[in-house]
């Protein structure tokens, strides 16, 4: 074996045994700037072609080598790189002293274990990690990393973090397939990835979603037109095989100042834009306001999922008034929110909260069993005598989506000892001709258990009358800005004319919403229209009032 190359040592020791260890190894001397001398070696160090000089020794080993003699017998590992390109090899070393004759220490071992397999996978895992396997951009992880490694590189300039989300890609989806769908999202990052600049990145943060950060040394005004172009990517069709696809996209925006790298929160801010861009149909950009609020709803709805659960809200009862004999038909039931700190929270406020997070099926669930408990109690109040009178609930497009109605009608009406016809479901013209097959199924199981039920809102929407017909509807419900200044306006008049009309043909009952002025009133009766609602009447009354106020209609006609 070769030993003493140089011709400027003689070997202090036998070192035959190096050839019989499984890794490149090699005794060397320690030189200055980590440069060395090879008194020993194997031939897999051999075949590492390393110049005892150390011209193409990686940096890392030279640092080691030279190192190594201030160690006071430690050994020392170290991590480098030899070659460049696809022939490198990732290495593993160690570096120690061994004892000459007579104890001196003046050689080192040398070894090193290849891992440039080992490392390969390491990347191609972490390159897995961070990217989208659709469309080869960075995925939510790779996005993040990106811009924080910009953000440490760039320490000045501000940057803005951009997102959008396609707009009825889950029904487009659902037309044309999942593959079809996935080449849509391949052609959308393709004509999006053309319009950017040098410098930025995209991103695919979720199924439909996409994330841009850009330099904008202009601030908004930049972030607005740079918008603008992206927004223009979806001006065109998208032609997938045969078809073509028009999409497109809510855009939020966010500006990151250059002191700024906290990136998670950048990209929470972008989302509060998106959320409203998508409520909007506007670009949006970040405002610190938004978060306020937005926070404040995150409170509001934690506090109002615990008041579901703890049943701390309230039902109160505005009277349903028969137009013709001035008594009272029913009650409607509306839900009130008092806060743990006493502070009362409007309906407008609290149930777009509750529609936002999902609570709204529980809300729904309470009030409807809520409106039978309190049917029950009146019985019980009125000498086990039935009320006759009933109490209409309000049940949200999303909870009839998402929830079994007519199962949760049916359990109140069991659990209060109460018959179908005592309550009423209202539903909104909108939540019903968004799915009317949906619609005419449960209603239908609603009228199997004789529950009443009213379309809410009449006129606002834009009803199929051949579905209008097909519908188990009891009451047209007539929204209360028709009914507003019907007096003084013809046209407001003709409609109402018009609604109870169809309303007859139908054989259905109308409720106006929005009753004021005695003249309305009058009008409305002349119209032939059967219950009217509002402050004309009562306002919200409690539980209690409530009864009192149909007991009292009873002796003295409303109206």
């Amino acid at each position: 074996m070769p030993i003493d190359r140089t011709g400027e040592d003689r070997p202090s020791l036998f070192v035959g045994w190096i050839d019989a260890l499984p890794v490149p190894a090699a005794l060397i001397r320690p030189l200055s700037r980590g440069n060395f001398s090879l008194h020993a070696s194997n031939a897999a160090f051999d075949k590492l072609d390393l110049s005892p000089a150390g011209v193409n020794a990686p940096i890392e080993l030279r640092r080691a080598i030279e190192r190594a003699p201030q160690d006071a017998g430690g050994v020392r590992e170290f991590s480098c790189r030899l070659g460049k390109g696809v022939a490198a090899r990732d290495l593993r070393g160690s570096i120690g002293p061994l004892p000459g004759e007579g104890g001196e220490t003046g050689l080192f071992l040398l070894t090193l274990i290849d891992r440039t397999q080992e490392m390969m996978t390491e990347r191609n895992l972490r390159r897995e990690l961070v990217s989208d396997s659709l469309t080869g951009l960075p995925n939510r992880a790779g996005f993040e990393e990106l811009v924080e490694q910009r953000s440490d590189a760039q320490a000045s300039g501000d940057h803005a973090i951009l997102l959008l989300d396609l707009a009825r890609f889950s029904r487009i989806n659902e037309h044309i397939g999942p593959m079809a769908g996935d080449e849509l999202i391949i052609t959308v990052a393709r004509r999006l990835k053309s319009s950017l600049r040098s410098g930025d990145i995209l991103a695919r943060t979720g199924g439909d979603e996409f994330a841009i950060s850009s330099r904008v040394p202009g601030g908004k005004a930049d972030v607005r037109e740079m918008a603008r172009r992206i927004r223009g990517c979806f001006d065109h069709p998208f032609r997938i095989g045969e078809l073509k696809v028009s999409v497109d996209c809510a855009i939020g925006c966010a500006i990151q100042p250059g002191i700024d790298t906290d990136i998670a929160d950048q990209i929470r801010h972008a989302q509060i834009a998106l959320k409203r861009a998508k409520r909007t149909d506007r670009i949006e950009i970040y405002e610190p306001e938004a978060a306020i609020l937005s926070d404040n709803r995150f409170g509001l709805e934690t506090e109002l999922r615990s008041a579901i659960e703890e049943d701390r809200l309230h039902l109160e009862f505005q009277p349903l008034i028969e137009l013709a004999t001035g008594t009272v038909a029913g009650f409607e039931a509306l839900a009130r929110w008092n806060t743990s700190d006493g502070l009362s929270i409007p309906p407008t406020e609290f149930i777009p909260i509750a529609e936002d997070s999902g609570l709204i099926v529980p809300l729904g669930q309470w009030a409807i069993g809520k409106a039978a408990a309190t049917l029950a109690d009146w019985d019980r109040a009125n000498g086990g005598v039935p009320v006759d009178c009933y109490i209409s609930v309000n049940v949200s497009a999303i909870q009839l989506v998402r929830d079994d109605v007519a199962a949760v009608v049916r359990d109140a009406l069991a659990a209060n000892a109460i018959g179908g016809e005592r309550l009423m479901i209202e539903l909104t013209e909108s939540a019903i001709i968004g799915d009317p097959d949906l619609a005419l199924s449960v209603l239908n199981e609603l009228k199997a258990l004789e529950a009443r039920v009213a379309m809410d809102d009449f006129g606002t929407g834009y009803s199929n009358l051949a579905y209008l017909q097909r519908l188990p509807l009891d009451v047209l419900k007539i929204d209360r800005s028709f009914v507003d200044h019907m007096v003084e306006d013809r046209d407001k008049a003709a409609i109402v004319r018009t609604i109870q009309s169809l309303a007859e043909v139908l054989g259905m009952r109308t409720t106006a919403e929005g009753v004021e002025t005695a003249d309305q009133a009058r009008l409305l009766s002349a119209l032939g229209c059967d219950f009217g609602q509002g402050f004309l009447f009562a306002r919200p009354l409690d539980t209690k009032a409530a009864l009192a106020y149909w007991r009292q209609s009873l002796d003295r006609p409303i109206i």
